[in-house]
């Protein structure tokens, strides 16, 4: 029995009994802790296989062997991603449907940010480090990522040579053959201005969509008008600024990515054989959407 100037015993665990340790947050009553016959956050992300995906050959095993495996991991995991958001874009756009495809061009810019900003936690790894485990690494390279490779095909920078390096892999070489062969994220603009009234060149619209883009200074014009009064044309005039958001981003990935390189390597030559630096610093020569940065030149002021 209780003393007379005891106070009662309030249940205040939310389920668990009195005497939980200061700092400890209680679990509610409400919240689900039997999960013999229910899907789980575990069960539903599938995270026994994702979490054993992580598998260092390094001999004796280096710490920061992980490390290098999760950067690469994420980063495809990410592209995964963006290839599904453009690939829908792509499919709006041929549906006229605007709004939406810039919808998921906006999901992938921010997915851009996290894979830019992704290389600072490379970056860590010194040359030191990195020069214990790279030579397991036989012949592996970030130049045969198939769903890279799809994502700048996609985006117009396409290359049909590239394919040979998937020959092994039939999954990936259609993934990569069936970006290569699909109108770009671009093409479909394009389209999409022809069918709303805008004077786009017959010999644009029925380009081999094989080949890479390259510029068209016909098109400038019509960008030019667009820009002009950009309240009669704001559908096309928002599109292109989404599209130059797009190229930017990728820019800015494509030279963090040297950077990190140059820092961790410096000039060496790259495991799948390329000069390393030199050759991603060529990249940046590449562009997507030539026109949507020519027409700056014309607009006046």
């Amino acid at each position: 029995m209780a003393a007379p100037n005891d106070e009662p015993q309030v249940d205040r665990s939310g389920g668990e009994p009195d005497g939980v340790e200061a700092n400890t947050r209680r679990i509610e009553a409400s919240v689900v802790t039997d999960f013999s016959d229910r899907m789980s956050y575990g069960g539903y992300l599938d995270l026994d296989t994702l979490l054993a995906a992580q598998r260092p050959i390094s001999r004796p095993e280096h710490h920061d062997e992980l490390l290098f495996i999760i950067q690469h991991q994420t980063t495809e995991l990410w592209l995964k991603l963006v290839l599904h958001e453009l690939e829908t874009a792509c499919e709006l756009m041929r549906a006229d449907d605007l709004a939406p495809a810039l919808k998921c061009i906006a999901r992938v810019k921010h997915i851009q940010k996290t894979l830019t900003e992704q290389w600072s936690v490379l970056a860590t790894l010194t040359p030191s480090e990195y020069a214990q485990f790279r030579g397991v690494l036989g012949n592996a390279s970030g130049f045969q990522s198939y769903q890279y490779r799809a994502v700048e095909f996609t985006l117009g920078n396409k290359n049909a040579r590239m394919l040979r390096v998937f020959d092994a892999d039939p999954v990936a070489s259609e993934i990569v053959r069936r970006a290569l062969e699909a109108p770009s994220l671009y093409d479909e603009f394009l389209r999409l201005l022809a069918r709303s009234g805008y004077d786009i060149p017959a010999e644009v619209l029925e380009r081999d969509v094989t080949q890479a883009w390259t510029y068209h200074p016909d098109l400038v014009p019509v960008f030019a008008a667009i820009y002009a009064d950009p309240d009669h044309n704001w559908s096309a005039y928002e599109t292109c600024e989404e599209l130059v958001d797009l190229e930017d981003n990728f820019q800015l990935w494509r030279f963090r990515h040297l950077k990190t390189v140059e820092r961790i390597i410096g000039s060496k030559a790259g495991t799948g054989g390329s000069s390393g630096a030199p050759f991603l610093r060529r990249a940046l020569e590449l562009t997507f959407f030539p026109e949507l940065y020519a027409v700056r030149t014309e607009i006046p002021g």
